[in-house]
């Protein structure tokens, strides 16, 4: 290529070379291997160098260009012969004198320590020179594109011509139209050519797995079929039948086409318990659900779907029941407020998070919510059920049950279901009515007073089994009743007997009761605790003084009309004066006030509890200072008076001691998380007040391994769910549990009936033969009558032949322990610090012989195992 004559301008001079146009400079460094980026000013400076030099040096410059444009080879000077190098790859000689360099280093290195700026995207587009200099005039597109750049950002939905929309074909609005997948042409398949499936039926688990557990095998517990409906169809197989065409109109679309599915008599499979529960179900918990199995099935009675699990407290009731789920489609849970939460919290622990989901009504929902939940789940059916298992408390569903009395609910369950005692009661008639025929009771005290009781629970799991209440009470109660009575004749007792065993017989086909002795397996020692506390002297004063009042001696002579008013006075003196208004509850008591003694409006600021005017509470007092002082435990106080369990509070703040509290003020939904607190080792608090009514059932307070009961009630039930709080599962320490009893008072005669009827419960539910009849009816009158020199008017009326009548000390123990008969404990009178009190393993009633510690006369002592 000639040299271009200088004086044309740089551009000219470029566009001659064959690099014009905007980037006709660039171009041409990057052709002969210039640096990039290059100043402007030195890219024109080597222009100017190489129009200045010679014809062989722009000739030099201009090889790459004439390789790189495909030049004949002909023409090129000597100096352009090219040579194949490493691997035939044409090169011209002149790359050798280039520095080499290794293969993996093509990406450029930086010079300069400044960071590298990000390098813009260059388009080579019309490059070649074929498109002219200059810039284009913007179009009306161009510039409306412009204008409009921010909103193309968020495109606006342009909806399509109705037109051509309605006369489309419609698809199927799917993401990936794989021809494979879906053809929208292809046309639906012809009527009735397609026969159902049939689904063969298998059990869910191995039944031959290493941890299986049966609650169904069809080889053995298949239902026998009666001799009589085998002969009924023999009889009508061997008789002429008439059989009538069907007119079409009533036959069905698959009938008529002759594509009815095939299904023959489904095989009977086994059913079986997830292996993840089976691994960890105790063995009493397996006999209990496939107890629960075989009554809700009918495979025992097919009159009866029902049962009652009356396992005493702490056996794992609550563990049990789910197994039978897989047969129905809904199940109702009904339990007290208090466990509501909890139930919830075992069906994730137990079945896994993902298993199963509850429909808990802990109360946080408002009234108009509720109510339109609950119509979503009663109208629910079939695989539209998300929710099978609805957990309610009693109060909840009595008010809202027109919800749910019309559809169809596989298994109710009743959680402490002693609540169904009273067949008079609003809740015992709305659980009635809500139609469901499987019905479970889970209760630890099946028997709380007399027989009529059991006959509402029974009556309830399978009614009208046992007839009606009338012919319960002439068939069964009343002799049973006379033969248990102590003033009863033989012939009493012996027609007693007979109907008792009458009664079991159809009884314990579907209920099971086992006693708290299995958990001795499981769990540690309890020792419990019959405390007999004597009457500080003010009590004392009080109490003869109320006694001999105008109105209790009216009373006794039959003429009072308010007994349980006076009743009721007499056990709240026995826990402490503080809980009676004096002196107006006691007109003209005032001269019997001790010194210090201050009214209760006149105390202002001072809420100070003077523990001296109480024996009970004088002697909690120091049990509370001793385990504050020496251990580590954390104790649980009971009484049936929230008036009580304000004068525990005030000896707390008094004290400096932690508590909490929980009673029927306290909402729903705060309780578990309450006793999640109580139970955290690390809480600050060791004490927990706790009203029996309120909480009395199904609390698991395993956090404590000391309770106190601080005063009895007339219903065994009651004080029996009470102390059942702290020994149960997931108890790891020593339990010791204390009943405290005003020593020769009221608290004494209900002592007493209770173990009346606890023995009436024991030969009932627990088919006990030998219950010792201590006590007559007639002996439980003298209920306002105090005994004052006696350590135990209990242990007086056992007439027990294992105690010396001199002092009172035991020299034989019994030959085993009862745990509802209280005469054959370990029996302890308190005689000073050589007395066998002083040998007994709690070191709390230990302290109790200490000189000046006279309070407690006597104690019962229990030990599991």
């Amino acid at each position: 290529m000639p040299l271009q004559p200088k004086d044309k301008s740089d551009s000219e001079w470029l566009k001659d070379a064959g690099y014009s146009g905007k980037r006709g400079l660039k171009n041409f460094m990057m052709a002969y291997g210039l640096k990039l980026p290059m100043d402007y000013d030195e890219g024109k400076r080597y222009i100017e160098k190489l129009r200045g030099a010679d014809q062989d040096a722009w000739e030099a410059a201009q090889r790459p260009k004439a390789l790189a444009s495909g030049e004949n080879k002909e023409n090129a000077t000597p100096t352009q012969k090219s040579a194949r190098l490493y691997g035939g790859t044409p090169e011209t000689v002149s790359r050798l004198v280039r520095p080499f360099k290794c293969p993996g280093t093509a990406a450029p290195t930086r010079a300069s320590e400044k960071p590298a700026r990000k390098r813009r995207k260059i388009s080579y587009k019309d490059a070649d020179g074929s498109v002219e200099d200059g810039d284009k005039p913007y179009s009306n597109e161009e510039r409306l594109a412009l204008a409009t750049r921010d909103a193309n950002r968020f495109p606006v939905f342009k909806p399509k011509d109705k037109d051509t929309a309605f006369k489309s074909r419609f698809a199927v609005p799917l993401l990936n139209k794989n021809v494979g997948e879906y053809n929208a042409f292809r046309p639906a398949p012809l009527l009735g050519m397609r026969q159902g499936r049939v689904f063969v039926a298998r059990p869910l688990h191995d039944p031959s797995g290493e941890f299986a557990i049966v609650l169904y095998d069809p080889t053995v517990d298949d239902k026998p079929k009666t001799l009589a409906v085998e002969e009924a169809k023999e009889g009508e197989g061997n008789g002429d039948e008439v059989t009538l065409d069907a007119p079409v109109v009533h036959k069905s679309l698959a009938d008529i086409l002759g594509l009815k599915k095939k299904v023959d008599d489904r095989p009977k499979v086994p059913v079986v318990i997830d292996p993840k529960l089976a691994k960890v179900l105790r063995p009493h918990q397996i006999e209990g659900v496939k107890f629960l199995y075989r009554c809700t099935t009918g495979l025992i009675d097919p009159n009866a779907e029902g049962c009652i699990m009356a396992d005493e407290m702490g056996l794992g009731k609550t563990q049990s029941p789910e197994a039978g789920k897989p047969t129905i489609q809904k199940c109702v849970i009904v339990c007290p407020s208090s466990l509501v939460r909890n139930w919830a919290n075992e069906l994730v622990k137990w079945l896994g998070p993902d298993a199963i989901t509850p429909f808990a009504i802990d109360g946080k929902a408002s009234k108009e919510v509720l109510t339109q939940q609950l119509r979503q789940w009663a109208i629910a059916s079939g695989r539209a059920v998300v929710r099978p298992v609805l957990i309610v408390s009693y109060e909840t569903l009595r008010l809202n049950v027109e919800e749910l009395a019309q559809t169809p609910i596989g298994l109710l369950l009743a959680d402490e279901g002693h609540r169904l005692k009273n067949s008079e009661n609003q809740t015992f008639v709305a659980l009635s009515g809500l139609n469901v025929q499987k019905r479970v009771i889970l209760t630890g005290t099946p028997i709380q007073n007399d027989l009529s009781e059991y006959f509402s629970l029974l009556n309830f799991a399978n009614p009208n089994y046992l007839g009606t209440r009338n012919d319960f009470r002439k068939k069964f109660e009343l002799p049973i009743l006379r033969g248990r009575d102590a003033s009863g004749t033989d012939a009493d007792r012996k027609k007693g007997d007979e109907c008792l065993s009458q009664l079991l017989t159809l009884v314990n086909k579907f209920i099971i009761r086992r006693t708290n002795d299995i958990l001795s397996k499981y769990l540690p020692v309890k020792y419990e605790h019959v405390v007999f506390c004597n009457l500080a002297p003010f009590q004392k004063d009080l109490y003869n003084y109320f006694i001999k009042t105008p109105e209790i001696q009216s009373l006794l002579r039959g003429k009072g009309s308010q007994p349980l008013k006076a009743i009721g006075m007499l056990k709240k003196l026995c826990n402490h004066p503080d809980l009676l208004d004096l002196p107006g509850d006691l007109p003209g008591c005032e001269d019997i006030f001790p010194d210090d003694f201050v009214q209760r409006d006149a105390r202002g600021r001072d809420r100070d509890v003077k523990v001296w005017y109480s024996g009970k509470m004088l002697v909690l007092d120091r049990m509370l200072a001793r385990i504050r002082a020496d251990t580590n435990d954390k104790i649980v106080l009971i009484s049936n008076y929230t008036q009580t369990l304000d004068v525990f509070a005030q000896l707390c703040r008094a004290r400096n001691y932690g508590c909490l509290r929980l009673d029927g003020t306290m909402n729903v939904s705060k309780r578990q998380k309450l006793v999640d607190k109580f139970n955290d080792p690390d809480g600050p608090e060791f004490i927990f007040l706790l009203s029996s009514k309120a909480g009395g059932c199904g609390l698991n307070l395993i956090g404590a391994n000391r309770l106190v009961l601080f005063d009895p009630d007339w219903n065994p039930a009651a004080d029996q769910q009470a102390l059942a709080r702290v020994w149960r599962d997931g108890q790891k320490k020593d339990c010791f549990v204390y009943r405290f009893i005003a020593t020769g008072t009221i608290e004494e005669k209900i002592f007493q009936r209770q173990s009346h009827k606890q023995s009436l419960s024991s030969c009932v539910v627990d088919s006990a033969e030998d219950v010792e009849r201590h006590f007559s009816l007639d002996s439980l009158r003298e209920l306002f009558q105090y005994r004052d020199h006696t350590t135990s008017d209990t242990h007086d009326t056992f007439k027990c032949k294992r105690c010396r009548k001199e002092d009172g000390k035991q020299i034989l123990t019994a030959q085993a322990m009862l745990y509802g008969d209280t005469s054959t404990w370990n029996h302890f009178v308190n005689g000073g610090e050589k007395s066998p009190l002083s040998t007994i393993q709690d070191l709390l009633l230990r302290q109790e012989t200490a000189a000046g510690c006279a309070e407690v006369s006597a104690v019962f002592q229990y030990i599991s195992h």
